[in-house]
């Protein structure tokens, strides 16, 4: 089954939308049945460009499991708020964390939902945090004006370009207003869940491209998981948003059975980077309720994104390997025998800038919190014992040559 999408410059595609897992005719009518518990709990939408993706003969296929759900999401596991958003929520979908950076969730909307998503609870019944409300929007305008120290806005959500043109644009002006602000960041998964979003809507690359100005540019950051998302579509489309001088980044978790494959993930960054589409950040995955089946663990996940590294050019694995912790964006660089070596690349606290963190391995932890300091570092969200770690005495040795060297098949 080949996943290249037909495209045309001329003819326009209508993309047909689902939010119940009952019209999905793929699905056995057990598994609809089966399945529907799960998005009672969790919000499900998808449309067909995206599900003709998927080899229904293959039930481990990576794009049915993005989408589709599964039983085990049900497993109590994890918080809905796994990065504490609540904690620098200063407005109304209005987020300050980092002294320059500034997040307006504009939409509760995607053009598809990702099983693993951390915002998952955007999408549940009766949330209003991050609806598209024309009065928050403007509060979180008048915020950022107020803050000069803000020259970076990221509008997110959901996914602010499933916002009709004549939404996203007011707020496009008033942002392009603000001397101080001199980077729009929106981010977006709609490249790969319809790009017929850009192929087929001029007036919106127009609208783009009158605000991403050579001086202040508008960033894309993309989010493709997976190298069969880069169907002669999705290409063409981020062809179309590069050409409104929009800058495209790519940026995505390493999630299990999707994109924790060395092979896949440096065939991803490796394309990527041939059309101008830069891999931005490795995120690990979040521990968001509903997540168990996706987490991987960090040591793993290490591993596995410097075997991917090993497979490509310079300009392909400039990716940073980071979790988006409650205390700032915290970069993992190193795993050896003894020791899980972080540095926080983005702290919430002035404190913690640059600040390097050094952690007892643990082969099973998955998130800061997890993870041991060793004597002379700081953890202060390290829910273990209170006594210092001792180090390790055996290295795994199975398990470092498992994720060393080897080669791993697609």
């Amino acid at each position: 089954m080949s996943n290249q999408a037909p495209c045309s410059s001329t003819a326009k595609r209508r993309v047909k939308y689902f939010s119940k897992i009952a019209k999905i005719p793929q699905l056995s009518a057990e598994e609809r049945e089966r399945l529907a518990t799960v998005t009672d709990q969790y919000a499900f939408r998808v449309n067909d460009y995206y599900l003709g993706l998927i080899n229904w003969e293959d039930p481990d296929d990576p794009i049915r499991r993005l989408v589709i759900p599964q039983e085990r999401e049900l497993t109590d596991w994890g918080q809905l708020d796994a990065s504490n958003e609540g904690a620098v929520t200063v407005a109304k979908a209005v987020q300050h964390k980092y002294a320059s950076t500034v997040l307006l969730l504009v939409t509760e909307v995607c053009a598809s939902y990702c099983r693993y998503c951390f915002r998952k609870r955007l999408f549940m019944h009766d949330n209003a945090e991050a609806i598209h409300d024309t009065n928050a929007i403007a509060e979180g305008i008048r915020y950022i004006r107020d803050n000069p120290q803000v020259n970076n806005v990221l509008l997110t959500g959901g996914d602010p370009t499933t916002l009709m043109t004549d939404q996203l644009e007011p707020i496009l002006k008033a942002l392009r207003k603000i001397d101080h602000v001199k980077i729009v960041r929106i981010g977006t998964k709609t490249p790969a869940f319809n790009p017929y979003r850009f192929i087929d809507d001029q007036p919106f690359l127009e609208m783009l491209s009158r605000y991403s100005q050579p001086d202040r540019r508008i960033y894309f950051m993309c989010h493709f998981d997976h190298p069969n998302e880069l169907t002669e579509a999705s290409r063409q489309a981020l062809h179309l948003i590069q050409q409104a001088g929009v800058i495209c980044v790519n940026q995505n978790p390493i999630i299990r059975g999707i994109s924790d494959n060395p092979a896949t993930m440096a065939q991803l960054w490796n394309e990527l980077s041939y059309i101008g589409v830069p891999q931005y950040y490795v995120f690990q995955g979040r521990p968001t309720a509903g997540n168990e089946p996706f987490e991987v663990p960090i040591a793993e996940a290490y591993f596995k994104v410097e075997e991917a590294k090993r497979r490509c050019s310079g300009l392909a694995k400039r990716a940073k390997y980071c979790m988006s912790h409650e205390s700032g964006k915290i970069e993992i660089i190193g795993v050896d025998r003894q020791h899980i070596y972080l540095k926080y690349h983005r702290a919430k606290h002035k404190r913690d800038e640059q600040r390097l963190l050094v952690c007892r391995r643990d082969d099973e932890a998955f998130w800061l919190d997890q993870l041991r300091p060793v004597q002379g570092y700081r953890n202060d969200f390290y829910q273990g014992a209170a006594e210092q770690p001792q180090y390790q005495t055996a290295f795994d040795d199975e398990f470092h040559s498992r994720y060393r060297g080897m080669e791993f098949e697609l």
